[in-house]
């Protein structure tokens, strides 16, 4: 058996991340074993239907990459892959249902079922429509909602991959619609067609569908179709754990998570942990990797809980993972010094949780590097000690005179270690510390309250650089 699985999105608008992590565990499971990986387009709800979604769901999981082998982009061998251009295909299950009993028109209008539920419901009992289903089965002429006539009226009990054996009695099974009177098939009909056409063999889904399934399993009964296996994904929870991740909750599009200066492969490593586990301590996985660790028998039966800040940390150590050159790349970090901005890729690193903070980095604390910065005599003196005044003076002149001595370039540990005797030699003399003699120094070369130590500074600068800004401020003096 060739695997086939597939992600089925509804052109709505918002690409959740729970939709997204479903899409991801078909596509691993579609590549680990040699499968298929099908997007299919699910657009009969037009009401609901936003324009552009297509594209957003396709850049969505290109960004992510996820490739799929089938689509209504590229084709394949069961297209279309969308089921407004599958009507035909609806229409002659429909007649197969109706010609073996197992299909009728809707008798009645809106407002009559709404009635007929109400009144079930002031009864205080279930509304199941099959219990008004007419004696007499019209024909269906395409203006009036057709109804599926289930069967047998039984208790069903099936695998699931994930959530071993499940059941359901006769509660879960009535007569609903399989294409409205606009001439739309349903989601309960148009799905279980399109997986039969497409020969799909593993669905991936949310736990929403668990009980709505005896109905599709009483729809391939009545079809003579086997139905596929079937993988309930628990769900995504929200902070605290306490409830499903919803917008309300603060749950964000897939690509604000670009926008942020994520990595996608961070976001496939993050995902992929959110409901499955490897079986041991590891948590950093390439693409590659998830697709030779992943098997459907780990995934978790319980909810799993979004963790923000878990998902910086995976980010910054798949940022730290590339090589310098990669890293401005990817982060589409740019400055008027190119030279310094790889000088400068390290300190970001240890610092930076995504790209945008990396380029607010460039135009914030770290813009001194590439910038002359202006430079103010109260904080310059600001830790000058009362009772030591013109130590301001002695700290930029030592450091003057030792950095002049020192190689145009060289790294911050050695800079340190030039610097520092003559700090220790001044917190020796008097009140003070270090910081009277490193603050004038940090600051003359940063002109900010906030920035790195002046040992980094110096080595991304170059001592020529460093000694030009140390002269301005003593000019200050």
């Amino acid at each position: 058996m060739t695997v086939r699985t597939r992600f089925a999105p509804s052109p709505t608008g918002f690409m959740h991340i729970g939709g997204i992590r479903t899409a991801l565990y078909a596509w691993l499971f579609a590549r680990k074993h040699n499968g298929k990986f099908v997007l299919r387009i699910e657009d009969t709800d037009k009401e609901r239907e936003v324009e552009g979604s297509i594209g957003h769901i396709m850049e969505s999981l290109k960004w992510l990459g996820i490739h799929w082998d089938e689509s209504i982009d590229i084709g394949g061998p069961y297209e279309p892959y969308i089921q407004s251009s599958r009507l035909d295909s609806y229409r002659a299950y429909a007649k197969q249902l109706i010609d073996a009993g197992f299909a009728y028109p809707d008798p009645y209008t809106e407002e009559e079922v709404e009635a007929l539920r109400a009144k079930a419901e002031a009864e205080k009992r279930p509304f199941l429509f099959r219990e008004h289903r007419p004696e007499t089965l019209g024909v269906w002429d395409g203006t009036q909602p057709l109804r599926f006539k289930v069967p047998v009226i039984k208790r069903y009990e099936w695998e699931d991959v994930v959530m071993g054996t499940l059941s359901a009695g006769e509660e879960a099974l009535d007569d609903f619609i399989l294409i409205k009177s606009d001439g739309y098939p349903t989601y309960n009909f148009a799905h279980v067609i399109d997986d039969i056409e497409m020969k799909i063999t593993h669905v991936m889904r949310g736990q929403e569908f668990v009980s709505s399934t005896p109905k599709f399993l009483s729809l391939y009964e009545a079809l003579g179709e086997v139905p596929p296996a079937f993988a309930t994904l628990p769900p995504i929870l929200g902070e605290g754990g306490h409830k499903k991740l919803s917008k309300r909750d603060g749950a964000k599009d897939i690509l604000d998570y670009r926008r942020e200066g994520y990595l996608p492969e961070t976001m496939l490593n993050f995902l992929a942990l959110l409901g499955w586990s490897p079986g041991g301590d590891q948590e950093f996985f390439t693409p590659f990797g998830l697709i030779e660790a992943f098997t459907l028998e780990r995934i978790q039966k319980s909810g799993a809980q979004f963790d923000e800040d878990k998902l910086k940390h995976l980010n910054r150590e798949h940022m730290r993972r590339l090589t310098d050159e990669e890293f401005i790349t990817r982060g589409e970090l740019h400055a008027t010094d190119d030279a310094r901005l790889k000088k400068a890729v390290p300190l970001i690193k240890e610092r930076a949780y995504t790209f945008a903070e990396a380029r607010d980095m460039l135009n914030g604390e770290l813009s001194c590097l590439f910038e002359t910065p202006e430079i103010s005599l109260d904080l310059l003196t600001a830790k000058e000690p009362q009772d030591r005044p013109g130590l301001t003076k002695q700290a930029l002149e030592g450091a003057l005179e030792i950095l002049g001595g020192l190689p145009v370039s060289l790294p911050a540990e050695a800079v340190k270690m030039a610097l520092m005797p003559f700090a220790d030699e001044k917190e020796a003399e008097g009140k003070g510390g270090r910081g009277a003699v490193l603050w004038p120094l940090r600051y003359a070369l940063s002109g900010a309250e906030k920035s790195p130590d002046p040992f980094t500074l110096i080595s991304i600068l170059g001592t020529e650089e460093a000694i030009s800004r140390i002269r301005t401020a003593f000019a200050i003096l």
